[in-house]
């Protein structure tokens, strides 16, 4: 059961549908956290994150992404404890 919790959680794709809430661009990501546009779409890939660049991303898009993070770690660990 815990396996599957982490196989849900993916900052990548939390990342894509903020960007996506507040219509911004991809482009507009990009400049925002000083990287190719070609690199933001290897990030919604990705489940897990840099602590810098997930700070840089946050920032830009005045979403804290660590809360979500926080409450995927803090309900993994009640799953856990729960079997």
């Amino acid at each position: 059961m815990a396996e599957k919790a982490e196989n849900d959680f993916h900052l990548g794709r939390l990342i894509r549908q903020e960007l996506k809430r507040q219509k911004r661009t991809v482009a507009w990501l990009a400049e925002s956290i000083n990287c190719d546009r070609t690199n933001c779409y290897c990030i919604f890939n990705r489940q897990y994150i840099d602590i810098e660049l997930l700070k840089r991303i946050s920032k830009a898009l005045q979403h804290n992404f660590f809360i979500e993070l926080a409450d995927y770690m803090e309900n993994v660990e009640k799953v856990s404890t729960d079997v």
